[in-house]
């Protein structure tokens, strides 16, 4: 059953077996050849392709509980699978498979004056705890990137990706075997009750070296509440688009379009949209059109409300909305200078845009602006790791301590000193 465990072992018993697996499987993993890692992607991957059919018939499980739960059209589409997202799910696999392998590499070296030779080298972090809500294809991303990074990984994902997250994994097992890799390097948590997440953020007494949290603001308030190892904080994607005096119209519209509504349930999606107030006579009702007729609707300050009357008035709650729906906040600002203003006052330092030809106001937004991703005349929809070339992420981080912005194979590992000597000692 997949929300019961054995009447033999409680939940914390269950987990703390899952961890001691765990950390028995994160050494020879750390060891494992390039070549045996890439063999075990390719093998997941392929695997992924042939239980296309079984996927998607887990997903169908989860989508028919989902819609009678009543959940929004944006949950759904973070739930869903279809054959082409399946085939995404293997290429990102494939794509990770082609990245260099990060263990071991050499980050810097240099020598002192006493003879010795320094190296800072790529190491694994160990075991990584990943705690995520819709996306089953995350049982993927995080499974993959972590093997990769040489670190074994401990998936525990939301009730409503169960079934597919299980299929998923099924995939993730078959090929790390075929690969002569521990199975338990990859481990879904079998069971949907909550005080699994609450084990795991534990430490499961020593086992877990970081928490990966990749949901909404509940889940991650609670993972930065409990946990008692490090984590790689995902708040929020509360994302801005600033169109500038500056900006080519035809570019602006098309960006904000993409940016709100390509996929309006992810954490790039912009939320707000800010207008610079020498735009208001060229720009401001071209965008508002735009977006209207693409389907979004606008929560609008009072100065866009005197020009366009007849909108949603936007509250102050607006403004620190993530909506992951067909809705965005609207604001004439006073300049770039405006627009750093309000984006200080209500990012979640995840990702913003700017729009606009002038260099200087492009300097300053990526200058003065401190979010995590910072795009000049392109879509907020681009923070994401397989578009950055990382092959796919477990997250975007919005802290500032160690990894920040897409978390891909680099990020999952820390570092470690190697020493040369030629016998010296220390006067």
């Amino acid at each position: 059953m997949l929300d019961t465990v054995s009447n033999q072992n409680s939940v914390e018993g269950m987990m703390l077996d899952i961890g001691r697996r765990a950390r028995a499987a994160a050494r020879p993993l750390a060891m494992a050849s390039t070549e045996a890692k890439n063999r075990a992607l390719l093998a997941m991957a392929d695997a992924v392709m042939e239980a296309e059919a079984e996927i998607l018939a887990a997903n169908a499980i989860d989508l028919k509980k989902a819609a009678e739960s009543g959940v929004a059209p944006s949950f759904i589409d973070r739930l869903t699978l279809n054959p082409a997202r399946v085939t995404t799910i293997a290429q990102s696999m494939r794509e990770i498979a082609e990245l260099p392998d990060p263990v071991g590499t050499v980050m810097s070296e240099w020598d002192r004056p006493n003879g010795l030779h320094i190296e800072r080298v790529r190491t694994p972090l160990g075991v990584i705890g990943v705690i995520y809500e819709s996306r089953p294809n995350v049982t993927a991303d995080a499974g993959a990137l972590c093997l990769k990074a040489g670190n074994a990984v401990i998936l525990r994902g939301g009730s409503d990706s169960a079934h597919s997250s299980r299929a998923i994994h099924a995939c993730l097992v078959k090929g790390l075997v075929s690969a002569g890799l521990p199975a338990d390097a990859i481990q879904l948590v079998p069971t949907t009750d909550r005080a699994a997440v609450g084990a795991l953020l534990s430490g499961l007494e020593g086992s877990v070296d970081v928490i990966v949290p990749r949901g909404g603001k509940s889940l991650v308030a609670r993972v930065q509440q409990e946990a008692r190892v490090p984590v790689f904080a995902h708040l929020e994607g509360l994302c801005h688009v600033y169109v500038d005096g500056s900006a080519d119209l035809d570019m602006a519209k098309k960006i904000v379009v993409n940016a709100k509504m390509r996929r309006t349930g992810i954490c790039g999606s912009a939320e707000t949209l800010l207008v610079d107030s020498a735009a208001i006579s060229t720009h401001l009702q071209p965008l508002i059109e735009v977006l209207t007729e693409a389907g979004c609707e606008i929560r609008a300050s009072a100065t866009v409300l005197r020009v366009i009357p007849g909108l949603k008035p936007a509250t102050e709650e607006d403004w620190r909305t993530e909506y992951l729906d067909a809705i965005i906040s609207v604001a004439v600002v006073d300049g770039i200078g405006g627009a750093i203003d309000h984006i200080a006052r209500y990012s979640s330092n995840h990702t913003e845009a700017v729009v606009a030809e002038d260099p200087e106001v492009v300097e300053r937004f990526f200058n003065e602006i401190d979010s995590a991703i910072l795009l000049h005349n392109a879509s907020t929809q681009f923070a994401d790791g397989g578009e950055f070339g990382m092959g796919a992420e477990i997250g975007i981080a919005t802290g500032k301590m160690h990894a920040r912005g897409p978390v891909g194979v680099e990020q999952l590992t820390s570092f470690k000193y190697r020493v040369r000597g030629t016998g010296q000692v220390r006067p």
